[in-house]
């Protein structure tokens, strides 16, 4: 039996880099938003079939990972949770 709950992944952001979104043009926040969210499937993808997922890694356990957006001034890190179905953000940083 898996232990891991059916269903989608989904992206959560912290609170700072919410707001850096929100300081973002809306246009280039909207992009943000919306590979965040590509990217929760894709990490969820990968993970179900015992893959690594996208980024580099930046620890040994393979839970954290960081990522540049192509062709946009935004690198952020992400943590995997599994057990939630669910990538968090806990840094983006935007070169303005």
């Amino acid at each position: 039996m898996n232990p891991r709950p059916r269903g989608g992944w989904t992206a959560w952001t912290e609170e700072i880099p919410a707001r850096t979104l929100l300081d973002m043009p809306p246009d280039l926040s909207k992009k943000v938003v919306n590979f965040l969210g590509a990217l929760a499937l894709e990490v969820g993808g990968a993970i179900d079939r015992d893959r690594q997922p996208p980024g580099d890694p930046m620890d040994d356990l393979g839970a954290r990972y960081s990522l540049q957006i192509g062709g946009e001034p935004v690198v952020f890190e992400y943590v995997v949770l599994p057990e939630l179905r669910e990538i968090r953000v806990p840094v983006l940083v935007w070169f303005r």
